[in-house]
């Protein structure tokens, strides 16, 4: 049974006081530890303010447990029911299990425990049983929280149980509530704990519901996991499991968040834990395999999933599984949620993200994806995990656009820790036959150890070389070695690409973006493959996303262009080559490729429109007489088409290059750009561009 700490009735009102997330800059590095950067910087999300809760309010009137919410805490069988006429027991044993149960409070209103706290009534049951409010008349009368730790009639057994259990009162971290004692009082033991006037997340969701709000929006639901996800890493850290993670155990006060109940806490690798957990939320494998920190990350991932989806069988249909995005809209917009959700739960605890400062990694990734394509602001932020974009390296200056290519896309970072990482970082200047013949030898001689990073360095050697097959037997070897290492796949896909097996290529990347949601590189490297199978489609849509959230991958906005103008779609190709920032090295390449489209127009050609902001943008640049030249003779070429197939009371009045769109003017105009291109060819083209200027020449009365 979920338990739940008091509620407030009134609604949250907006704040500034929570933040999570940090915006930053593609490229940049930074030395600080993650879980420092959850909650600092300038946000991605604001924490909506909950308003402090007058502790007594919250008293329950009839603290009495509904009967068809009676559940046995130790096998979850109905308990305390009525059966042919005879009333149900409110105490008792479980006829299964024999696990104790009291759906009536075993502490009464002004009863005092340990000769200190004073029992001011009922807050809340839960599957562990009464949660009392009560006051400490030693420490100025603080309110504090009583909940139920054991009952037994065996006081020695009672006195074993406080004692282990007082490692909770050395606990202390801002995100999780504070233990202050535990004690021992008419058979049974209590966590004393502090209280927290706030709502649980339980509670906003339950209203939400109430009001057919729906489920929490995605932003705010992973904002909040992100929030109390430094609390995990702390527990952790300490060598304890959390186990029962839910929204009832997640409280709302003022711009924080804390991590309340601490009764199902144990210590990582007990042999013998006592274990509490909540269907729909616990791991399959606790049972078998104990508390894990694994296994709280399941747990977390599935609060985050009942947070957002209208998922009401997820303690039964639902219980291990998730809906498919073709089951749930969300998912189809938000893919990377889905793959973060699949990780993160898999079935397989080694499949699954290893640490609180993993998971948070990748779902703060998640959330800028989120955040840039709902609210349509970039949210960039540097990869801890692959290099940035190369494609300003690999375009030669004032060429043409190169189109997709494999060896534009970036590569992993290298693994400072890795022994070979010096080597393999002074062998990338070299040429690849170089590279792979310092690397051998390096590892023939004993220099270096065949680690994972000597491993791929030969395998981009060898792609490069083309010598694909030897590539893929490295790959196999890395992978063999280590079934977490994504890198093999990653790989895989470029040596596929280069090969010209798009497709394949393909699957490989979606296998990295699979293991790797919130990061952009796959889903670039995906749209990369589907544009080179012809699939613009699905490449316009990855493209978007990875432009979408940082415009610093200038490939992404460029292959975005790509794909939409080959869908005829020449509005959204524009918008593309607009996403490039100015500060970039390719903004005047985005620019000129702007026009250019413009100039083209769609299937029945450009608009005066189009021609007349091509124009524009054309006046904008700082070109070189030619470069102008050239682009003015596309520009007026199709201006005079323009004029040719329409009526003159059809062509709008528009200016060009300060030319007005008529055809006298624009011949003109053509026949001199004509003859500035002439001016600097030599041989046939220069007569052909002299012939081109006399023919366009407008007819004159001299």
């Amino acid at each position: 049974m979920p338990s739940e700490h008091p509620t407030d009735p009134s609604r949250a009102t907006a704040g500034t006081t929570g933040t999570v997330g940090t915006a930053g800059t593609h490229g940049a590095t930074t030395d600080q530890r993650t879980s420092a950067r959850w909650r600092s910087g300038a946000p991605l999300v604001e924490l909506p303010y909950m308003p402090p809760v007058d502790p007594t309010a919250a008293i329950m009137r009839d603290p009495l447990v509904p009967e068809e919410k009676r559940y046995c805490a130790g096998c979850g069988a109905a308990v305390g029911r009525s059966r042919d006429g005879r009333p149900a027991r409110l105490s008792g044993f479980c006829s299964k299990c024999r696990t104790p149960f009291f759906f009536v409070p075993a502490l009464s209103p002004d009863e005092l425990l340990a000769d200190q706290y004073r029992v001011l009534g009922c807050l809340a049951y839960g599957g562990m049983g009464w949660i009392y409010l009560a006051q400490d008349e030693r420490v100025s009368n603080r309110w504090v929280v009583l909940k139920g730790a054991i009952s037994s009639t065996d006081r020695d057994a009672v006195a074993a149980s406080l004692a282990e259990r007082q490692f909770l009162a050395r606990v202390e971290h801002p995100n999780v509530v504070r233990i202050y004692n535990v004690v021992e009082h008419s058979g049974g033991g209590y966590i004393v704990m502090e209280y927290i006037g706030g709502r649980t997340l339980k509670s906003v969701l339950r209203e939400r519901r109430q009001e057919e709000l729906g489920p929490l929006p995605v932003d705010l639901a992973i904002a909040y996991i992100l929030a109390v996800l430094p609390a995990f890493r702390y527990l952790h850290d300490l060598g304890l499991a959390y186990n029962d993670f839910k929204p009832d155990n997640v409280m709302l006060h003022g711009g924080d968040v804390k991590l309340i109940d601490l009764g199902a806490v144990t210590r990582l690798g007990d042999p013998d834990p006592i274990l509490y957990g909540t269907d729909g939320y616990q791991a399959p494998e606790i049972v078998s395999q104990g508390p894990s920190i694994a296994a709280d990350l399941y747990s977390i991932a599935r609060c985050l999933a009942v947070l957002v989806l209208d998922m009401p069988t997820y303690q039964t249909a639902y219980r291990h599984r998730l809906p498919t995005p073709e089951q749930e809209p969300l998912f189809q917009r938000h893919d990377s949620l889905y793959r973060f959700l699949m990780k993160a739960t898999a079935h397989d605890p080694r499949d699954r993200y290893q640490s609180a400062d993993e998971l948070a990694e990748a779902l703060e990734a998640v959330l800028r994806e989120v955040t840039a394509t709902s609210q349509g602001s970039p949210r960039p932020a540097p990869s801890k995990l692959f290099g940035g974009d190369v494609l300003a390296i690999r375009w030669p200056s004032g060429g043409p656009d190169p189109g997709p290519d494999w060896r534009h896309l970036p590569l992993p970072r290298i693994d400072p820790a890795d022994p070979a990482a010096a080597t393999v970082v002074n062998v990338q200047t070299l040429e690849p036959a170089r590279q792979l013949g310092v690397v051998r030898d390096a590892l023939a001689q004993g220099l270096v150890e065949p680690t994972p990073e000597a491993q791929l360095a030969l395998a981009r050697a060898l792609i490069e070389l083309e010598r694909h097959g030897d590539a893929e037997v490295c790959l196999a070897q890395l992978e063999a070695a280590d079934r977490r290492e994504w890198r093999g796949n990653w790989y895989r896909g470029l040596s596929l690409a280069a090969q010209g097996r798009a497709a394949e290529a393909g699957l490989a990347f979606e296998l990295v973006y699979a293991e790797l949601p919130g990061e952009l590189a796959p889903k670039l490297a995906m749209a990369l493959a589907a544009e080179l199978a012809g699939d613009a489609r699905t490449a316009a849509n990855h493209y978007d996303i990875v432009s979408s959230t940082d415009p610093g991958y200038t490939s992404a906005s460029f292959g975005l262009a790509r794909a939409r103008a080959a869908q005829g779609d020449v509005a959204g190709a524009a918008e593309a080559y607009d996403r490039v920032p100015p500060g970039s090295s390719l903004y005047a390449n985005a620019q000129i490729a702007l026009a250019r489209t413009l100039i083209r127009g769609g299937a029945t050609g450009p608009s005066a429109d189009d021609l007349a902001r091509a124009a524009s943008v054309i006046a904008r640049q700082q070109l070189t007489e030619q470069r102008r030249a050239e682009l003015s003779v596309e520009l007026f070429e199709a201006a005079l088409a323009l004029i040719s197939s329409r009526p003159r009371a059809q062509i709008p009045d528009v200016q060009l290059l300060d030319q007005p769109l008529r055809e006298v003017p624009v011949r003109f105009a053509l026949e001199r750009a004509y003859r500035e291109l002439a001016w600097t060819a030599a041989g046939d083209l220069k007569v052909h561009l002299v012939e081109c200027a006399n023919e366009v020449r407008p007819m004159t009365a001299l």
